[in-house]
């Protein structure tokens, strides 16, 4: 059984940074991809970035590219997602997520992930 936790939402004004956190159980070997996702209420939830089991690989939406960074520390079963110049459009729950693969990929979709965290607010203010 995985568990993540994510933590780091909260409550920002706009052009604030956020450093959000995703720690994976301690049982979870590192041969995985991450993904961050974000909802907002009525929507379906949308990718904002992913990095594959090592880190060589990463990927991100256009509405964050360039300012969102994702990382990974593997020795401590940790996947973090920097937001900077945050935006009004950026408030949503912020969600991680994990698939066991030990290739050089980025998934992007929510169906290519079986685990999932329970989410965290992120809200900017305007």
């Amino acid at each position: 059984q995985v568990q993540l936790v994510e933590s780091g939402g909260g409550l920002v004004q706009a052009g604030g940074s956020l450093r959000l956190s995703c720690a994976a159980s301690a049982r979870t070997s590192s041969s995985y991809a991450m993904g961050w996702f974000r909802q907002v209420p009525g929507k379906e939830r949308e990718f904002v970035a992913g990095i594959d089991w090592n880190g060589v690989s990463t990927n991100y939406a256009d509405s964050v590219k360039g300012r969102f960074t994702i990382s990974r520390d593997n020795a401590r079963n940790t996947v973090y997602l920097q937001m900077n110049s945050l935006k009004p459009e950026d408030t949503a729950v912020y969600y991680c997520a994990l698939r066991f693969a030990r290739l050089t990929v980025v998934y992007r979709s929510p169906l290519d992930y079986p685990y999932w965290g329970q989410g965290t607010q992120v809200t900017v203010s305007s």
